[in-house]
């Protein structure tokens, strides 16, 4: 049974939500993210969507500067000093 893959970390401003992922290719490893917006629907439960209105665009930009830094961050400290 296949397990599920976690992201690595998570940001959150207000409903918006960047996922940052590590993927491994032939070359070795590297950062993804992907990002989310949370809301509820007609039944009253919560959803997420990938479809951004107006006003979450300031928390997009927000989540996106933040997962950029987040990643250079990481890579930063991953490095192995020869």
């Amino acid at each position: 049974m296949a397990t599920k893959q976690k992201p690595l970390h998570h940001i959150r401003i207000g409903t918006v939500r960047a996922s940052i992922w590590e993927q491994t290719s032939e070359k070795g490893p590297f950062l993804t993210v992907t990002f989310s917006r949370s809301y509820k629907d007609k039944a009253d439960h919560w959803q997420n969507g990938h479809s951004y209105l107006g006003h979450d665009l300031e928390a997009l930009m927000d989540c996106a500067l933040e997962a950029k830094d987040w990643m250079r961050r990481y890579r930063q400290s991953t490095q192995r000093v020869a």
